[in-house]
Formats: structure tokens, C-alpha cells, sequence
């Protein structure tokens, strides 16, 4: 089973294919050892054999140049042994050219077997090569020939003389010759180096790189050897193995052989390590200092490390690097493979790792933090080395300048990962708080800080709950910082309740006078709370007075986050939107001014989304563009609202139209995913994928699941489409659940909602329909009961909120769910209403003819389409239905394509009638008499439906259907309906 090679394949069957035509060709196929080189030849090997191509395959070895001509003779020998005609042709070739045959080792004196080395030059030289090429054009005359020289980074010199000159001199043979070799052998002063470079300026040489798989291809490599290639093993391993391995199938395959994918096999390190034994004891031991240094080492830093004189470490690194063990970079050195580090560094003896890295930790010391060519990480590498060399107080401290400097550097995952590593030390460090600068509580705070930024909300929680426990309560500041930080977090989780509480506890712990930071920072952080949930209608007059105190503070990120939650309470007035827009981007840059990022990135957000709700869509995609691009900059990424905008920009582009990058944007949505901030990300990839019918629907959907039950604003966006797939596929059943379980969730009781309503009673309006037709009227009845309770609900939270407060503007996409929401709701009393589908349309294009929501505009002028052809407007429902099929053509909505391609067959929209009925005739059968139209009714018929649903189905009059099912009955010659569908059901109409 290949994997993973397709594209290397093409290329070499390609070369094969020219081969038989007359022009001959060489490929030259390049990897690392374990890349799968031989895997693929042999893939080509059992193409040409089922082409009837003669095969000839030899192998070079690591002798050295004392068997000359090595492969060729291996390959002559192995190709004439045998009985089958392939032999006789080569045995016959051979018999004709005594020269060719004296390096077989039955070939007498001189033979590879014989006097070796000092034979090469008696066999005549180019005798040799001329009786090779004619070798090779001789058999190339009956059938075409593949010749295959493996291992040539073994190659003695006489055969990449031979190699050279085949290459030069095959113009019109049928000859196909393929050699392969490892380029990770292929240090800088290897023979085949310079080879490979001159041979590949021919015009009829080809090279082909193997790479290493993606992680893809390692599940479907690890699936196979495991004998279940439907089944994969699990996501942990696989990505284990694949990040250990590097896609090295070899490497991959030993470490799940043995199941030690934290452990290197000892096999496999005895493998890697033999590479090593080759160099001189100075090339080994800058290797050793370099594995404890890490992937990646300095130039400079490594040369003192190693403790050799400079001309001898210089000399050292030159013999490692044309090894290709080490490979230069920037201002230093990397291994070439990560597995190849880990050997080396797990083959030294403890007591060398630990003087090493102490070595490291001293040179370390002597240097500021951060380097001059801007790399930055020595505080980083600093407490790396000094943990492992059990110098604790020097790791604690350079774990804490190092979280400082990954903050400042806008690396807060880094940040965190520094300053949990420093709250472990900080027990065993003799005056921790003088080293580190700061208590023991408020280093946590930071750490919960950076925790959050990086996306890790959960853990960010947990520390700041069993911080509140164990912290000072005489320190009220600090008291304050760690409530406010946590209902921030909890905010964010979607505990709106505990949030506010908490944020309400900070503000009450501080006087307003005198004004202090942390005070305003913790009631900008209540207003915030406040706008999800505001009893007593306190948010804007609370706000206003804390800007106040905020500017009085001098705290210009507690006064610009003020300001953006006035803007976001202003922007669900109408009257008040254009203020709403202004103040946030006051917000946006008092933050920025301030160099507050997280403050800056959530006036980004919201200035773009006050855009989105407005239906200015060019300037939603440029602001989100810009906040992305901020974060991105600065590191936050993962942060929430890094995430945000990243979401924001794929669905402003979704909305667009412009799928094609919305689904560039989305490369980055990951689908195997295990945190709350990674399946956040992820789950708005569905949007696409569900309107695009895609097959990866499903995958997502498994990974994300787990996921949900403490999340609900993924379970919002989640089970929200997967409700919609469902109904896709078909199932309103399993849709019913997925609206059910998001209403039921709090933001069952947002204005986001009604899109989701909306959904529900697409699906109600399914079950109903379906009843009707199965003449099963209390079941339609419930179904109809069920819609009006759905569409109750809708209309509540699109005027008031939770609390009965007014709603405010629900933005021009929410306008356009309401619209909807109404016209799903008469579809489940069975009546498709043109006035309620035109305005949905009308809607969804937010005032922009052909602009606005786009896919949704062509899926309001589906059922607008269908409403205008059961009216009998079977002109307007045309025009409806092409521009509908225009834009899920455009779009490439497979789902919605389908469900239009059915209704232009039923209401004959595609073609006028005639064209439809002769296009359907056959000739022959017993339905070659019937139009297509008659066919359609008699399918209809063989369903069991009566006169009246055919009519509704097919958008005629019952009358019309009557007279469609008599000419049926008499064209089969049947008397009776029933006859008819057992002949339709009989011939599998």
C-alpha cells in the first residue's frame, strides 16, 4: 500500500511512459534514510512489471570502492537467474557481450568475485560502456526497459562513471533508468553531490525529492501497519509519533512498533548513533554539546561550549555539518532531525548531561537577556540549563526574568509555561520573593494573567479560585486584582452570574476616593458583566461615572474598556449607533496610546462588529483584518479576543460570498482539538463546511462534542449547524435535537437565538409536511404546536431580553432571521407564502441588490422559487430559481444545488416543457411511450401518494395529475394503479 506518494508516482510512471514511447529518461529520487525511497521504486517496479516492461534492479553497498560496477552486475546477475523470458532475453544480451558478462560472479578471471579493484581497468573501459548501452537498447527493442540502481551514496567511482555516461547517451532507447539515493548522506565533500547537481542540468534527467509525510499520511501509514487501514489509531498517538518522527515513515513505524512514544527504541538509537561513531572524536564531541543545547544551538555559544581551541572546534563543525548531522541557520545550528539530537543526548552518561548543562548555565549567565541579533530566549535557555544542572535558585530566577521577557516579547503561552515552572521552584529556593522581586501570590496572579491571554481560560480559573483562598486578606489590592481578574475569566466561561457577583465583591472592597488603578479596573470590569445581565438598569449611568474615575486614576485601559462596553450597550439603540461606532474606536485608540493589547484587540472586535450589524461588510472585513493582524503581532493569537477575530474575519467572508478565502482562513481551524479555545476556533470551519456538503462535516463534529456540555457558546455555534446538516441529510429528527439542546442553553435566551429558531422550524415544518403526506394528522398537528412554540420564542428575545428589558436593534442580519423565523412558520401550517420568502430574501441582501448574506439570499429565493411555481407564476419562479442556482453554483453549496436542481425538475423551471418531455423519452421498454413528465408521476404513483399529493408535489392541479395517471394507465396498458406501481417497482423505475 503506498501513501502519500501519489505525485512522486505520477512523475516516475511519467518517465516510464516517455520510456516506451522512444525517449529515454533518468530519474534521480533523493530522501533521507527512512523516507521510503525503496517503497516507492518498488511501487514502479510493480507498475512496469504489469506493463510488460523488463525490469532490472541492483543495489550498491557501503564497500567502498572495492567492487567496481557493483549495482549494474547485481542487477544483470538477479535479471538472468530464472526461467521466464525477461531471464533468456538478458542471459541471450549477455552471452553477446563476454565484456558484460566477465562482472557477473560466475564470469570468470577478472569477474566481481575475482581480483576486485585492480580488474576495473582491464575490462576496458568504454567496451564496458558501449556493451551496456547496447545491452539495454537490445532488450529495449522487444519491450520497454526500467533499470533501477539503488543506494548510490554507496556508488563506487567506475559505476558514477557508467551512471554519468547512460545518463549523456540515452536519447531514443526505451529506457528508463531510476537511481536513488540518501541526501542526508551527502555531506558536502561526498562524490555524488557534484554528480547529482550536473546530471540534473540534463534535459532528460528528472529529479524527484521524497519528503516526509503530514500528519495525515502518518495516520493512514500507522493505520496500516496496524492492520486496520479504516481505523487509525487514536489522535494522541498519532500526533506523538508523527511530531517525534518528523514524517519519517521508518522513524514513525519503529517508534509505534515498539509503543514507546515517549522512549527512543534502542534499535532505532542504535541506528541514529551509527552516523555519529563515523565522525572524529572532536566532531562527536561538539554533537554531544550540541544535543544538550537543545534542537537548536548559537554558533558562537556552541564553539565555547565544546571547550576546543577555535581552529579545532571550526574543523569539528565543518566534518558534523558535511555529515549533515548539524545544519547551519541564521546565526547557528540545528539537528537534522529531532530524533537524532535525542539519541545522542540520551546516550551520555548522567554525570556528563549534568557538567554539560552546568557549562551551558555559566556561559548563559555572562550574557544579557536577549541577544543582539534579536533572538531573544537566553533568560529561557538560561533556566533550562541551570534546572538540569539542579542549580535551583539560578533556574528559579532566570524562570522569572524569562516569563517577564515572553511577556513583554507578546508570548504569553510562554509566559505562563516560565512562571509555573518558577512557582514550583519557589519552595526550594532560599529567599524566593528577594530573587524574583515580588511575593509569592502576586507571581500568580501574573501567571493567571498569562494563562488567560494564551487561551487557557480554564486553568486561568482554577489558579485564581485557589489563589483567593490562600492570598493575604490584609492585602486588599491584591484582594481586588484577583476577584477582578477572575470574573473577567468567568466572563468569559459564560458563568454570568458568579462574573458578576465577583466583580461586584472587588468594586465594594475599594473606596472610590482616592482613585486608584485596581479600583477601576474592577469596575470596568463589572459594567462589562453588566451588559449580559443589568436588573436594575444600572449599566449607563455606571459607566459614565466610572470613565470618570478611571480618567482620574490614570488608567487608560480601566477608561478605554469603559468605554467600549458604553459603546456596546449604545449600539443596540438605532438612534444611537453612529455614537456607539465613534466611541469604540476612541476606546481602540486610548488603548493602543496605552499599550494595553487585550483592551485594544476588544475595541477591535466590537468596532468591527458594530460594522457587521450595520451591513457594511467591506469595512467589518477591513477592521477585523487590522485586529487580527494586531494580535497576530503581538502574540495573542489564542487570547479571546484574538480567537474572536480570527472567527470574525472567516465569517465576514462567509457572509460575503468570498468563500474562497473564507476557506483559506480556515486552513488554520484545526479539527482535532482538546481545549475550549482551539474548539471555539474550530467550530465556526461549519459554517463552510455544512453549506459546502463537505465530507469532514462529521469529524469535526465527533472531535467537538465532548467538548460541549460546559460550554455553551460552543454549543451554540456547534449543535446550531449540526442541526442544519442534519436537515441536509434529511433528518429534522436529529435537527429538533441539536435547536432543542441550543435554546434550552443560555444563549437560548440571546437575540442569537432566533437564528437558530429559525432552523427549528425549517425542521418542524419538515416533520409536518411528512405527516401530512402519511395522512397522520395528529402528528402534523404537533408538529404545527411545536413551530408556534419555537416562533414564540424567537419573537420574545428579538424584542426583550432576559431581564424584559427592550432589545434594541437586532442589526440587519437579525432583521432577516426574524423574517425567516415568519416565513418558516407559515411553511409548517403547509403554506409557502411568496410575501414572506420575497421579504427573507429582501432582507438577507441588507439593502445592497445582490450583496448582503449571499448564500442566504439564494437559500430565501429556493423557497421563494417554490412558493411563485405552486402559485403557477411559473416565469417569476424561474427567474428566482437561476439566480438562486447562479449563487450555489458561485459558491459551490452543493446541499442547496441539489435541493434547486430537484425543484427545476419538478416545476420544470430548467427547460421549457417540450425540451423536458422529449429529453426524457427512451426508446424501447414498457415506459418508452412516456413523457418525462409521466414518468415523474408514475414514481409518484409507485410511492403510493394520491392524485392531490402528486399535484402538490409536481406544483400541478389535481385535475392535471388525473389526466397524467389515465394516460400512464393506458400507454402500460394496465388497469389499475396499483398494476402500475408493481410495473414501476418491477422495472426499478
Amino acid at each position: 500500500m503506498l501513501i502519500g506518494r501519489a505525485a512522486e508516482l505520477a512523475e516516475l510512471t511519467g518517465a516510464l511512459d516517455d520510456a516506451a514511447a522512444g525517449r529515454a529518461r533518468a530519474v534521480l529520487v533523493g530522501g533521507d534514510a527512512g523516507i521510503g525511497k525503496t517503497h516507492l521504486v518498488s511501487a514502479l517496479e510493480r507498475a512496469a512489471r504489469e506493463r510488460d516492461c523488463a525490469v532490472l534492479v541492483g543495489q550498491c553497498a557501503e564497500l567502498g570502492e572495492s567492487v567496481p560496477y557493483l549495482p549494474l552486475a547485481d542487477a544483470l546477475w538477479t535479471a538472468s537467474r530464472g526461467g521466464d523470458p525477461e531471464a533468456g532475453a538478458v542471459r541471450a544480451a549477455l552471452d553477446a557481450r563476454p565484456v558484460l558478462g566477465r562482472l557477473l560472479p560466475d564470469g570468470g578471471p577478472g569477474g566481481v568475485g575475482g581480483e576486485g579493484e585492480q580488474s576495473a581497468p582491464d575490462l576496458g573501459r568504454q567496451r564496458l560502456f558501449g556493451a551496456a548501452l547496447g545491452l539495454l537498447g537490445e532488450l529495449g527493442g522487444d519491450r520497454p526497459v526500467l533499470l533501477v540502481l539503488e543506494d548510490l551514496h554507496w556508488a563506487d567511482r567506475s559505476t558514477r562513471d557508467l551512471l554519468t555516461f547512460l545518463c549523456r547517451v540515452l536519447q531514443r532507447e526505451r529506457v528508463c533508468l531510476v537511481g536513488t539515493y540518501r541526501s542526508d548522506d551527502l555531506h558536502r565533500r561526498h562524490p555524488l553531490r557534484p554528480l547529482v547537481a550536473e546530471l540534473r542540468r540534463l534535459p532528460n534527467v528528472t529529479a524527484v525529492q521524497v519528503r516526509p509525510f503530514g500528519r495525515g499520511e502518518t495516520a493512514a501509514y500507522l493505520a496500516a501497519l496496524s492492520g486496520t487501514p479504516s481505523a487509525p489509531p487514536p489522535a494522541d498517538v498519532v500526533d506523538r509519533v508523527h511530531l517525534r518522527s518528523e514524517g519519517n515513515p521508518f522513524y514513525a513505524a519503529e517508534l509505534h512498533a515498539t509503543g514507546e512514544l515517549d522512549e527512543l527504541p534502542a534499535g532505532l538509537a542504535d541506528l541514529l548513533l551509527s552516523r555519529v561513531e563515523r565522525l572524529s572524536p572532536d566532531g562527536r564531541r561538539v554533537v554531544r554539546v550540541a544535543a544538550v543545547a537543545g534542537r537548536r544551538v548559537d554558533d558562537e555559544l556552541l564553539r565555547r561550549a565544546s571547550g576546543l581551541a577555535e581552529d579545532a572546534a571550526g574543523e569539528a563543525l565543518r566534518e558534523v555539518v558535511s555529515h549533515q548531522l548539524l545544519v547551519p541557520g541564521g546565526a547557528g545550528y540545528s539537528f537534522r532531525h529531532a530524533l537524532l539530537r535525542e539519541a545522542v543526548y540520551a546516550d551520555l552518561l548522567p554525570g556528563e548531561r549534568t557538567r554539560l548543562h552546568a557549562g551551558f548555565a555559566r556561559l548563559l549567565a555572562d550574557e544579557p537577556d536577549g541577544r543582539a541579533d534579536g533572538r531573544g530566549g537566553s533568560a529561557a535557555e538560561l533556566a533550562h540549563h541551570s534546572l538540569a544542572a539542579h542549580d535551583l535558585p539560578a533556574a528559579f530566577a532566570a524562570s522569572v526574568r524569562a516569563a517577564r521577557q515572553a511577556g513583554r516579547l507578546g508570548a504569553p503561552a510562554e509566559e505562563f509555561e516560565h512562571y509555573e515552572r518558577a512557582l514550583e521552584l519557589w519552595d526550594a529556593v532560599p529567599d524566593a520573593a528577594a530573587a524574583a522581586g515580588t511575593g509569592r501570590e502576586r507571581l500568580a496572579l501574573a501567571a493567571a494573567r498569562a494563562a488567560g491571554e494564551a487561551g487557557e481560560v480554564r486553568r486561568a480559573v482554577h489558579s485564581l479560585r485557589r489563589l483567593l483562598e490562600t492570598a493575604d486578606s490584609s492585602d486588599l489590592r491584591l484582594g481586588v486584582r484577583i476577584r477582578e481578574q477572575l470574573a473577567s475569566c468567568l466572563g468569559e466561561l459564560d458563568a454570568d452570574e458568579e462574573a458578576q457577583a465577583m466583580a461586584r465583591e472587588a468594586v465594594a472592597m475599594l473606596p472610590p476616593d482616592p482613585p486608584t488603578t485596581e479600583h477601576a479596573r474592577a469596575l470596568a470590569t463589572y459594567a462589562t458583566m453588566l451588559l449580559w445581565r443589568d436588573t436594575d438598569g444600572e449599566l449607563p449611568a455606571f459607566a459614565e461615572d466610572a470613565v470618570s474615575l478611571a480618567r482620574a486614576a490614570g488608567a487608560a485601559d480601566a477608561e478605554a474598556s469603559l468605554l467600549i462596553t458604553l459603546g456596546r450597550y449604545w449600539k443596540r439603540q438605532p438612534a444611537k449607533a453612529a455614537k456607539a461606532a465613534e466611541v469604540i474606536e476612541r476606546a481602540r485608540d486610548l488603548a493602543l496610546a496605552d499599550g494595553s493589547p487585550l483592551v485594544a484587540m476588544r475595541a477591535m472586535f466590537q468596532h468591527a462588529g458594530v460594522h457587521f450589524d450595520r451591513g457594511d461588510l467591506a469595512d467589518a472585513a477591513r477592521t477585523a483584518d487590522d485586529g487580527a493582524r494586531y494580535a497576530h503581532d503581538n502574540g495573542l493569537d489564542w487570547s479571546t479576543y484574538g480567537a474572536l477575530l480570527r472567527c470574525l474575519r472567516f465569517l465576514i467572508r462567509y457572509t460575503t460570498g468570498d468563500w474562497a478565502e473564507a476557506a483559506r482562513l480556515a486552513e488554520g481551524f484545526g479539527v482535532r482539538v482538546t481545549r475550549r479555545a482551539d474548539a471555539q476556533v474550530s467550530a465556526y470551519a461549519l459554517f463552510l463546511e455544512v453549506a459546502r456538503g463537505d465530507a469532514g462535516v462529521d469529524e469535526r463534529l465527533r472531535w467537538l462534542e465532548p467538548l460541549l456540555p460546559d460550554d455553551p457558546f460552543l454549543t451554540y455555534i456547534t449543535r446550531g449547524l449540526a442541526a442544519e446538516h442534519a436537515l441536509w441529510g434529511g433528518d429534522p429528527d436529529t435537527a429538533i435535537e441539536h435547536v432543542d439542546a441550543v435554546l434550552a442553553s443560555p444563549y437560548g435566551a440571546e437575540v442569537s437565538a432566533v437564528r437558530v429558531a429559525a432552523t427549528g422550524l425549517q425542521a418542524h415544518a419538515e416533520r409536518a409536511a411528512r405527516a401530512r403526506a402519511a395522512g397522520d394528522g395528529t402528528a402534523a398537528a404537533a408538529a404545527v404546536a411545536a413551530a408556534d412554540a419555537i416562533a414564540g420564542r424567537a419573537r420574545t428575545v428579538a424584542v426583550a431580553d432576559v431581564d424584559g428589558r427592550p432589545r434594541g436593534s437586532l442589526g440587519v442580519e437579525g432583521e432577516a432571521w426574524l423574517a425567516r423565523v415568519a416565513a418558516e412558520r407559515r411553511r409548517a401550517d403547509g403554506v409557502l407564502d411568496i410575501g414572506l420568502w420575497r421579504r427573507t430574501a429582501e432582507l438577507f441582501e441588507y439593502g445592497v441588490p445582490g450583496g448582503g448574506f449571499v448564500y442566504e439570499v439564494a437559500r430565501s429565493r429556493w423557497r421563494l422559487a417554490e412558493a411563485l411555481a405552486e402559485a403557477g407564476d411559473r416565469d417569476a419562479a424561474a427567474g428566482e430559481w437561476r439566480l438562486a442556482v447562479q449563487a450555489a453554483e458561485r459558491l459551490g453549496a452543493a446541499p442547496l444545488l441539489a435541493v434547486l436542481r430537484d425543484l427545476g425538475s419538478r416545476a420544470r423551471l430548467a427547460a421549457p416543457p417540450g425540451r423536458a418531455a422529449s429529453a426524457g423519452r427512451r426508446d424501447g421498454g414498457p415506459f418508452g411511450a412516456l413523457t418525462a413528465r409521466e414518468r415523474e408521476v408514475l414514481k409518484l404513483v409507485a410511492e403510493g401518494r394520491n392524485n392531490r399529493e402528486i399535484a402538490a408535489e409536481l406544483f400541478i392541479s389535481p385535475k392535471t395529475a388525473s389526466v397524467h395517471v389515465s394516460n400512464i394507465l393506458a400507454k402500460l396498458d394496465v388497469g389499475s394503479r396499483a398494476r402500475a406501481a408493481a410495473l414501476a417497482h418491477r422495472e426499478k423505475l
